[in-house]
């Protein structure tokens, strides 16, 4: 895959902001709703939050670490790498399950409604980011990936991979209390 970066960057922002949207009307749904899990092996809307928590503790700290080491000023195209662009894609709803790594799976936390402000306070970090990344190269600055910090995927894959996964995960969200406020209803 290959784009303009100000075009990558734009289409991510727009997206970071709908996210940021989504927890905020979040917010106006009641805690028990919010942890109610549409079935017993799924996540609650406030697990789905919690998940995407855990993958921005790691992701945010490096991916702002490598924009501040970053040697190599910003080019007009980005080219993807094989595998961040095939781990951007596995993130985007609708594709295969894909199996959680332990410390990433937040089943049966008692949580509250400082997961979404968590939340949201990280997508104003992700924002702030997609910013200053339009500084540096998205192709030539290498990032750590969570599952190993011998993989390093270009800057604009993993922005694409944290973005997509939120994605993922907010529709995952929304089904849970769309299905619990179904339920009530009928």
């Amino acid at each position: 895959m290959k784009m303009k970066s100000e075009e990558l960057l734009g289409e991510l922002e727009a997206m970071v902001r709908g996210h940021r949207q989504e927890a905020e009307a979040m917010k106006n749904w009641p805690l028990k709703t919010l942890n109610q899990k549409p079935e017993p092996d799924k996540w609650s809307a406030l697990e789905s939050f919690e998940h995407l928590n855990r993958y921005g503790d790691f992701y945010l700290p490096e991916i702002g670490a490598r924009i501040n080491q970053a040697k190599v000023v910003k080019e007009t195209e980005f080219r993807s790498g094989w595998l961040g662009n095939y781990f951007a894609k596995m993130m985007l709803p609708g594709t295969k399950k894909i199996k959680t790594f332990r410390k990433m799976d937040p089943s049966g936390s008692v949580l509250e409604m400082i997961v979404l402000d968590k939340f949201i306070r990280q997508q104003d970090m992700l924002l702030e980011l997609l910013r200053q990344a339009k500084r540096v190269s998205l192709t030539k600055t290498k990032t750590s990936i969570s599952i190993s910090k011998l993989v390093k995927l270009k800057l604009g894959d993993t922005f694409r991979v944290v973005v997509y996964h939120n994605e993922r995960h907010i529709l995952q969200a929304k089904n849970a209390v769309s299905l619990f406020e179904k339920s009530e209803a009928g």
